[in-house]
């Protein structure tokens, strides 16, 4: 069985609640990425996507020197490095989420993503399975 810290990307970039919208697209553009997780004292207090910046940021008519706090995600679902990848695909499915940050000691320690998964040829096409169920939620909705 293989676990989330054997393809869990380690070098994770992040955001604190001091930066504002337009840093976090700027960051986000440079570094090609759709979801930056945000921390406080190294403890990870949210997760700000490319999604959340248009639809409670810029369509709620924030500016781009708005708090990252105001439009993050705060009820995060998340993973250890311990964490069988089937289970954490599973997760990943069940909430309907493509990355899944990895926590040890309260600490962000990685971040999971369906590429991650789908590059491991051990995770019995768990992130085809996840991706799957995500599609077919998100066409639903």
């Amino acid at each position: 069985m293989e676990f989330v810290r054997d393809v869990m990307s380690t070098d994770v970039e992040y955001c604190t609640p001091l930066d504002n919208l337009y840093e976090v697209s700027v960051k986000m553009k440079d570094l090609n990425i759709g979801a930056i997780p945000i921390l406080e004292d190294k403890k990870l207090i949210g997760m700000i996507t490319d999604r959340d910046l248009v639809v409670r940021g810029y369509a709620e008519k924030r500016s781009g020197s708005n708090q990252v706090t105001n439009v993050m995600s705060e009820d995060l679902v998340t993973c250890t490095p311990d964490t069988s990848l089937q289970e954490a695909s599973q997760l990943m499915a069940k909430h309907q989420i493509r990355r899944l940050p990895v926590i040890e000691n309260e600490q962000l320690v990685g971040m999971l993503s369906l590429g991650d998964l789908s590059t491991n040829q051990m995770s019995d096409n768990s992130a085809g399975e996840a991706l799957s169920h995500i599609s077919e939620e998100n066409h639903l909705h």
